[in-house]
């Protein structure tokens, strides 16, 4: 019991640090790491072993995935790849049913490409079809801004889920299909059908500055959209082909791990989206260099979360706690939702709650029974995707780029969140039920 308070305690120290003292997340799970395993009586060299151990371990997959899907995302948002499907979305879908095309798009742009990203590429389609249709921006804004939140928090190879997966122990193809399927009616619940019923509820005109505000990049020239297609889902298609093939398949099995399916999509997007677009060598290497540049900090903080998580194996907290779940009728999944959740209240990112509490439960997973890794993995991305207020940046985004007022962003977006998570676990509990 005394392991478990130490590690309940260095939990909220690892929040007053973050929400208080204002340090970096990377420096609070050190510190944290180092303070829980030295209180629980480690020697101090184990100590510094277990950190090196797990960040170490934390870091070995996840790398080489998130650094592939960064450059992947770095060229398809240089070759204006996104802006041209969204486009190609709405002709197809017409314009009665634009907040449909809305949601399409930013579910595809959203696979490779960060929130913030994808926002900014799509937002002014947004403003464009407000203007016309003279409805609330909320009418098409929450479609897509839903969709691009629930890919970023459910499917790698974004940060935060590329990392529970890996914390976890879940297969990282699985997760990728399953945390694909999931968006979709997460999306739907929070971005058409909650996102419907507030706009014609709350009237939310376009922003009087948004075209001199906010640079509309052009996407003359832009690749075709079969191109872009074919490239965002190769990677889907292949992992799927090796998980559907099964170990018999060698070949398969090789072009459907992730490493290599992100590698050949990398090398069609340096050729289709850079290459034959007239960029030189040099270019192409800048491009990629560049888009690397955002994900340093990232990583630090992934290989930090799997320190945390490795000191509370060897302390032996990990394993106490298990056994005092397993013979607790609460379910483990509602467990590892609710500590995400109650992580993202507190201090405001999806990426660190979701990388934090992916590191507090996979030390309990060892004793947890009929509860798969893949899906606790997307038990803890819902409950991080839980709740967005005034201590996240994508709360700031929706508000400065949608015009609205604290109070409209928190019954907008806020709200959204909340639907959008609850969705996703209750859908994920129904399918516990059955396994």
């Amino acid at each position: 019991m005394t392991l478990l308070i130490l590690t309940l305690a260095a939990v909220a120290f690892l929040l007053f640090l973050i929400l208080i003292v204002k340090l970096h997340a990377f420096l609070a799970l050190l510190l944290t790491s180092m303070g829980l395993g030295l209180a629980a009586g480690m020697p101090p060299a184990a100590v510094l072993k277990s950190i090196q151990g797990g960040f170490g371990e934390a870091l070995g997959f996840i790398a080489i995935v998130l650094g592939l899907g960064a450059m992947i995302g770095g060229y398809l948002e240089h070759s204006g790849g996104g802006r041209v499907l969204a486009d190609w979305l709405l002709s197809k879908f017409g314009r009665e049913r634009a907040a449909w095309a809305m949601l399409a798009a930013a579910l595809l742009v959203g696979l490779p490409i960060f929130f913030e990203v994808g926002f900014i590429i799509l937002v002014p389609l947004v403003w464009s079809l407000a203007r016309e249709s003279k409805r609330s921006l909320l009418f098409y804004g929450l479609p897509m801004a839903a969709a691009l939140t629930v890919t970023h928090a459910l499917v790698p190879p974004h940060p935060a889920p590329a990392a529970a997966a890996q914390l976890l122990g879940a297969d990282l193809g699985r997760a990728i299909l399953y945390g694909a399927a999931l968006s979709v009616p997460m999306a739907i619940a929070g971005g058409i059908v909650y996102g419907g019923w507030i706009a014609r509820r709350m009237y939310i005109p376009v922003p009087e500055n948004s075209p001199r505000l906010f640079d509309i990049p052009s996407h003359a020239g832009a690749p075709p959209v079969p191109l872009v297609l074919a490239l965002l889902l190769l990677p889907v298609a292949l992992i799927l082909a090796a998980t559907l093939a099964g170990p018999g398949a060698p070949p398969l099995q090789f072009l459907g791990h992730p490493f290599t399916a992100l590698t050949v999509t990398l090398l069609g997007c340096m050729i289709f989206f850079g290459w034959r677009r007239g960029l030189r060598r040099e270019q192409l290497l800048k491009l990629a260099t560049g888009s690397l540049a955002p994900i340093a900090s990232l990583l630090l903080m992934m290989g930090a979360g799997g320190a945390f998580k490795q000191i509370i194996v060897d302390t032996g907290a990990g394993a106490y706690a298990g056994k005092l779940l397993a013979g607790s009728p609460i379910s483990p999944l509602l467990v590892g939702y609710l500590v995400a959740a109650a992580m993202r209240a507190a201090q405001g990112s999806a990426t660190v709650a979701i990388i934090t509490a992916a590191g507090i439960i996979a030390p309990l997973m060892k004793t947890m029974t009929g509860v798969r890794p893949e899906m606790m993995y997307l038990a803890v991305c819902c409950g991080g995707t839980m709740l967005s207020h005034v201590n996240d940046a994508g709360f700031w985004l929706v508000n400065q780029y949608f015009g609205l007022t604290v109070p409209q962003t928190l019954r907008s977006w806020t709200a959204m969140k909340i639907v959008t998570s609850i969705c996703g676990f209750g859908l994920l509990m129904a399918v516990q039920l059955f396994l």
